[in-house]
């Protein structure tokens, strides 16, 4: 399957970036109800398949909880708002647009390195939301963008368990420059099943390393994980 990555990637993107300015806004908020697919849809212009991959991630996020059916109950409802890091996004997502692909992975090198071993450093770290991740990315039927969409969100799940408020809003606002170049490189890839396979091994022994305890290990698990993608999708 090759996703050439356009169109598709970018409704379904600006359905994810619309909630969240509404989000970061404050014009939706804990316990609202978010807009029907079909108004969502109709209302910035996008199909109905781009809305539901956006309330997808922003469900795996812990932001919304959906329902099916009809009634009160039903549709996408706000269970959460933002974390502080989620704050930076907006304007550091527009600027990450013009940066180098090696500039985005070196820094995603200093930074994911030092967020492993700080977190599996700390003996009252919480990977819940990273499992949790892990977890949705075991369905089947993803679609590449939504694989990598929630690939880009286990790394900030990461990086918001160390707690370091800086660092998350970083990984935060790099979050759209790191699905670009995933989602860009993915196209050169002929066996995706196998590597979306080799990626979820990769993704459960870094967070196994994490949990163990075990910092220098996981650190090098992250270096080689960003590494061997960016090597094996022809980026180089």
């Amino acid at each position: 399957m090759t996703e050439s990555a356009d169109a598709p990637v970018r409704a379904w993107r600006a359905v994810l970036e619309h909630i969240e300015r509404d989000l970061l806004d404050g014009r939706l908020g804990p316990g609202d109800r978010l807009p029907s697919e079909r108004d969502l849809a109709a209302d910035l212009g996008v199909g109905r398949s781009s809305v539901r991959e956006a309330l997808r991630v922003l469900e795996v996020m812990g932001l919304i909880r959906t329902a099916t059916g009809s009634g009160p109950q039903a549709g996408a409802i706000v269970i959460a708002a933002p974390g502080g890091g989620l704050s930076a996004l907006l304007r550091l997502q527009v600027a990450a647009q013009g940066f180098p692909i090696a500039d985005v992975v070196r820094t995603r090198l200093v930074l994911e390195e030092a967020v492993t071993a700080m977190v599996a450093a700390d003996p009252e770290r919480d990977t819940t939301a990273a499992h949790a991740i892990l977890d949705a990315m075991d369905a089947p039927g993803l679609s590449r963008s939504e694989f990598l969409a929630l690939d880009a969100q286990l790394h900030l799940a990461l990086a918001e368990a160390s707690g370091n408020a800086v660092i998350a809003a970083m990984m935060t606002g790099l979050r759209e420059a790191i699905e670009s170049y995933v989602i860009q490189g993915s196209a050169g890839i002929d066996d995706w099943d196998a590597m979306a396979q080799a990626l979820r091994h990769e993704h459960r022994h870094i967070i196994r390393a994490v949990d163990e305890g075990a910092a220098t290990e996981a650190s090098a698990r992250v270096r080689d994980h960003i590494l061997g993608y960016y090597a094996a999708t022809g980026l180089t």
